[in-house]
């Protein structure tokens, strides 16, 4: 099983004209040249919400072999995906991302969030804690109140555990954000600092954990080989195309490789793809992510991307210019780089059986559902 090698493209092939495509693929046709697996992919990691723009989603998944999706999906619209989407798609519960008090949102309201979601199928909850949550906390004054190992968070955990539900974390940023965007250590610590208190609470609940984004550092396979030794517990997903592509491109075939076989079991795919209504759009948006798409077909493409990259790096030979624009080679070096280039997408042709691995067998059984 193996996917025709990828040839870099010539300077002229690449596009300014949209990141999330700036190759010119179709890619509802590139989907057909995959190989057929025999198995469905389990994205462990997506953010689906917008109930017509969850209609791109869902085809470009099923184009790409996208069996069943876990979605940090509002709890308001989960009832509604649910009646959708049936078994292509889980729940992990969160909190109110957008509610104003982010005190009460991450309390008693996100307790009363997990309650609910549980009682809609959901066995996992998210626990959400990059960098900026500190920022959050020293706006109420309150320094540490978001901490991992904090009280607040503890409450949650000891709440989630007595329903019996797996922990899902997203732990630090990319390298290129500590080197910029978080570059001040006696505001945001070192990147090694925000490992503490996860490994505290890894050491308080046994509950298996998933840590989003290859824990966070897909820079350093050493560092997370170590964590993965420390904690049987811990497992990792894959999600973040772009911060995943740039990472493990820095890496040899041989020392990804060399990770994932010693870890089989325990890495997980995922994607990470965000959808929204605002993506088929144009004018105002409301934030960052919403300002990617502002069309049907350029949501499509957005989604798409994701999974055609991903499926490339696993599967496929050689190397070509990634399709999607990767703005942190510019934030880190504004003079070489343009917020349209992108890193060199390299294959990893994974064997078949750890290939499966990845795709499906070690969520499987990290959600313990049949499929």
């Amino acid at each position: 099983m193996t996917l025709p090698p990828l040839t870099l493209p010539t300077a002229a092939a690449v596009s300014s004209l949209d990141s999330n495509n700036r190759l010119g693929l179709d890619y509802a046709h590139e989907a057909t040249h995959f190989p057929a697996l025999g198995y469905g992919i389990i994205d462990a990691h997506a953010h689906i919400n917008g109930l017509v723009a969850s209609e791109l989603w869902h085809r470009a998944a099923r184009a790409y072999g996208i069996e069943c999706t876990y979605s940090m999906t509002k709890l308001e619209d989960v009832a509604a995906f649910r009646a959708r989407f049936g078994a292509a798609i889980e729940f992990i519960a969160i909190p109110d991302w957008n509610a104003p008090d982010r005190r009460v949102a991450q309390g008693a309201s996100f307790l009363d969030r997990i309650d609910r979601f549980h009682a809609l199928g959901a066995g996992i909850v998210k626990f959400w804690n990059a960098p900026r949550v500190m920022d959050f906390a020293r706006e109420l004054q309150s320094p540490g109140l978001f901490a991992l190992d904090g009280e607040l968070r503890t409450i949650a955990m000891e709440h989630a555990s007595r329903l019996g539900m797996s922990f899902m974390v997203h732990v630090a940023d990319p390298d290129t954000w500590f080197a910029t965007k978080y570059s001040d250590a006696a505001k945001y610590g070192t990147k090694r600092d925000h490992y503490v208190p996860l490994e505290r609470a890894l050491d308080r609940f046994d509950n298996p954990w998933l840590a989003a984004h290859l824990g966070g550092w897909p820079e350093d396979l050493e560092f997370l080989d170590g964590l993965l030794e420390r904690h049987p517990n811990l497992h990792l997903d894959t999600s973040a195309t772009k911060w995943i592509v740039r990472a493990l491109g820095s890496h040899s075939r041989a020392a990804v490789l060399q990770f994932l076989e010693k870890f089989a079991g325990r890495i997980l795919f995922g994607s990470d793809t965000v959808t929204s209504d605002e993506h088929l759009r144009t004018g105002e948006k409301s934030n960052e992510m919403a300002m990617k798409a502002t069309s049907e077909s350029g949501a499509y493409d957005l989604y798409a991307s994701r999974f055609w990259a991903l499926r490339m790096m696993w599967e496929g030979e050689g190397s070509c210019a990634s399709p999607i624009a990767d703005p942190d080679l510019h934030l880190v070096d504004p003079i070489t780089h343009t917020t349209n280039d992108a890193p060199v997408l390299r294959g990893l042709h994974l064997p078949p059986a750890l290939l499966r691995s990845l795709y499906r067998d070690a969520a499987v059984a990290f959600f313990k559902r049949g499929f």
